[in-house]
C-alpha cells in the first residue's frame, strides 16, 4: 500500500513540475502529462504493466465530468450568446461533416472498411474540451470578435455528437443497429441531455442560493455532487451525461450564487487534477512499441483534417455567418483533438466487434499530434493571423474575469458638470492607492498619461487594493410590489444608524445609489450590517 502511495505521489509531483516546464518552453502541459504517462507504461522506462480499458475508461470519464462542469461553470454565457449559433452548429452539423469527410478519406485512402474508417472518423471528429480549454487559460489568449467563446461553447458542447455516432456506428457494425434505434438513440442522448442538465442546473442554483450555510468550505463539495448527480442521472435513462453536466454548468456559473470565487478557485485546482489523471492514464494505457506501425496512417489522417477536412466543415458553417477569413482559419487550427477522442477509442475496443485496425493507437496518435503540435502552435498561429484581442488576456471570457482577486477596478463615469471636466490627471486629487489604468472615450479606449485632458462623457478606470476583511457583512434585501420601500427614494428611508445602500442591482446592471435614487420593484439591494 505504502509503495502505491509512494509511486502515486511522485507522479503527481513529476506532473506538476512538468505543467511548470511547458511554460518554459511553449509546449501544452497535456502533452507532458501524457509522455510522463508513456514513460511509465509498459513499453517506458518504469514498465508498470497497465492495460485495463474498461477501468480507464471509468476513470477518465469521471475526470471528464469535472472538467466538462468546470467549463460550463466559467463560461460568460454574457459573452457567449452572441456566437451561440455560430458554435452549436459546429458542434453538430459540424462534428457530422467532419466525420463523414474523414471516414471518406480512410475508405478511399487509407483502404480501410466503409465502416472502420467512419468509426475513425467519428471517434475524432469532436473537438477537445479539456485541451481547448487548458491552452487558451494558461496561454491567457482571448480573441477578437468572440471566437474564444465559439470555440468554448463549439468543444464544451460537440461531445455528445461525436460520441453518439461512435455508438451508432458500433451499432451498425454489430448487426444491432437499424434506422428507427439509431433515431431513438439521437433523440434521447439530446433531450434527455438538455433535459437534466436544465432541470439540475436550476436546482443547483435554488439550493446555491441558499443565504446560511454552516460551512462554506464545504459548497465546493457540494458543486461536485452535483457535477456528478447530473452525469448520473442522465446517463441512466439514457442521456447524454456531458452535455448535461455541461449545461449544468453554465446555468449555475452564470447565476448570481453565494461565494462564486471561491467555487471557481476549487473547481479550478479540482480540474487540473483531473487533467493530470485523464492525460497521465491514456499514456500509461499507450504502448509506445505499437505507434511506429501505425505512425503513418495517423500523421495522414491528422493531415487531412487539419488542412482539409476542418477548414472545409469551418469554411461552410461561418462564412453564412460572414466571419473573416483570418478568424475562419484559427477557428481551423485551434479543433484540437484530444482526450475525449481516445475515451470514445476505448469504447471501440471494449466493443465485441472484430477490429482489423489498432484503432486505439491511432486515435492516440493523431491527438497526440494535434496537442504538441496545434495546441504549441495555437498563440503562434493567433498572433501571426492578428485574431488576439487587445486585452490578450481569456479571463475575460470567463466567469472568474480576475486572474488576482486582491486587484479590483472601478468604473467612474463623468457626466456633464463633474468637478474633474476639462483637467489633466495630474491637476485631479485621486486618492492614495489608486490609479486611473484606462478611460473610455466615445467608444474608443485611451491609455491615460498625466497630461491626458479629461472631457465630458468619458469614463475613467480606476485600481485599487480589494478590501478583503472578513469582519464586514453583507445583506441583501430583494424589493417586491408590495415592500414599504418600494418607489421611494433612497433619502426618504428610516434605516438603522449604521446601515448603508451601497450598492442596487437593477436588470441585471450594477448602480451605485445616491440619496436621490428611488427604490423599483424588482430591485436587489446590498446593504452593509
Amino acid at each position: 500500500m505504502e509503495l502505491y502511495l509512494i509511486v502515486a505521489a511522485i507522479i503527481c509531483i513529476l506532473c506538476i513540475l512538468a505543467s511548470n516546464l511547458s511554460y518554459r518552453i511553449g509546449v501544452p502541459s497535456l502533452l507532458l502529462f501524457i509522455l510522463l504517462g508513456m514513460m511509465f507504461g509498459t513499453d517506458g522506462i518504469f514498465r508498470i504493466n497497465f492495460s485495463d480499458y474498461a477501468l480507464s475508461e471509468t476513470i477518465c470519464s469521471i475526470a471528464l465530468v469535472f472538467i466538462m462542469f468546470y467549463g460550463g461553470f466559467c463560461t460568460n454565457w454574457h459573452e457567449a450568446r452572441p456566437v451561440a449559433a455560430k458554435s452549436i452548429i459546429l458542434s453538430s452539423a459540424g462534428v457530422i461533416l467532419t466525420a463523414v469527410i474523414t471516414g471518406l478519406f480512410c475508405y478511399y485512402v487509407l483502404k480501410t472498411s466503409l465502416l472502420e474508417g467512419f468509426l475513425i472518423g467519428s471517434i475524432l471528429s469532436s473537438t477537445d474540451a479539456a485541451s481547448v480549454f487548458s491552452i487558451l487559460r494558461v496561454k491567457k489568449l482571448n480573441l477578437v470578435n468572440g471566437m474564444a467563446s465559439v470555440l468554448e461553447v463549439e468543444s464544451g458542447s460537440n461531445d455528445p455528437v461525436s460520441y453518439m455516432l461512435t455508438i451508432i456506428v458500433l451499432g451498425i457494425m454489430s448487426g444491432k443497429a437499424s434506422a428507427a434505434s439509431i433515431g431513438i438513440i439521437f433523440s434521447k442522448e439530446v433531450l434527455f441531455g438538455l433535459l437534466f442538465g436544465a432541470v439540475t442546473g436550476c436546482a443547483g442554483y435554488f439550493i446555491f442560493r441558499i443565504d446560511h450555510f454552516r460551512s462554506r468550505e464545504m459548497l465546493p463539495i457540494l458543486g461536485m455532487s452535483m457535477a456528478l448527480l447530473t452525469y448520473g442521472l442522465s446517463n441512466s435513462i439514457g442521456g447524454n451525461g456531458f452535455l448535461s453536466v455541461y449545461i449544468a454548468g453554465i446555468i449555475i456559473g452564470n447565476s448570481k450564487i453565494h461565494y462564486k470565487a471561491e467555487m471557481v478557485h476549487f473547481f479550478d485546482g479540482i480540474t487540473g487534477v483531473m487533467q493530470i489523471v485523464l492525460f497521465f492514464l491514456l499514456g500509461l494505457l499507450c504502448f509506445p512499441s505499437r505507434i511506429i506501425p501505425v505512425l503513418l496512417p495517423a500523421a495522414g489522417i491528422w493531415t487531412f483534417m487539419l488542412f482539409i477536412a476542418r477548414p472545409i466543415v469551418v469554411a461552410l458553417i461561418l462564412t453564412p455567418f460572414k466571419v473573416p477569413f483570418r478568424e475562419q482559419l484559427l477557428v481551423s487550427w485551434a479543433g484540437l483533438r484530444g482526450a475525449v477522442s481516445i475515451v470514445f477509442a476505448i469504447l471501440a475496443v471494449l466493443s465485441p466487434n472484430a477490429l482489423e485496425l489498432d484503432i486505439f493507437h491511432i486515435v492516440f496518435c493523431v491527438c497526440l499530434l494535434s496537442v504538441s503540435i496545434q495546441g504549441s502552435l495555437l498563440p503562434w498561429m493567433a498572433k501571426k493571423l492578428n485574431v488576439i484581442g487587445p486585452t490578450d488576456d481569456i479571463f475575460r471570457t470567463f466567469n472568474d474575469y480576475s486572474a488576482d482577486p486582491a486587484v479590483h477596478l472601478t468604473e467612474i463615469r463623468l457626466p456633464k458638470g463633474h468637478p474633474w471636466i476639462d483637467h489633466t490627471l495630474k491637476d485631479i486629487i485621486i486618492p492614495d492607492g489608486m490609479m486611473a489604468v484606462m478611460i473610455l472615450r466615445d467608444g474608443k479606449t485611451v491609455i491615460p498619461r498625466g497630461d491626458t485632458m479629461i472631457l465630458a462623457d468619458d469614463t475613467i478606470i480606476l485600481n485599487s487594493t480589494a478590501y478583503t476583511d472578513s469582519s464586514m457583512k453583507l445583506r441583501e434585501v430583494q424589493i417586491g410590489p408590495y415592500h414599504p420601500w418600494v418607489n421611494q427614494k433612497i433619502s426618504d428611508l428610516t434605516l438603522p444608524k449604521d446601515t448603508l445602500i451601497f450598492l442596487i442591482q437593477r436588470s441585471g446592471n450594477s448602480l451605485i445609489p445616491d440619496g436621490q435614487t428611488c427604490v423599483k420593484d424588482g430591485d436587489r439591494l446590498i446593504l452593509n450590517a
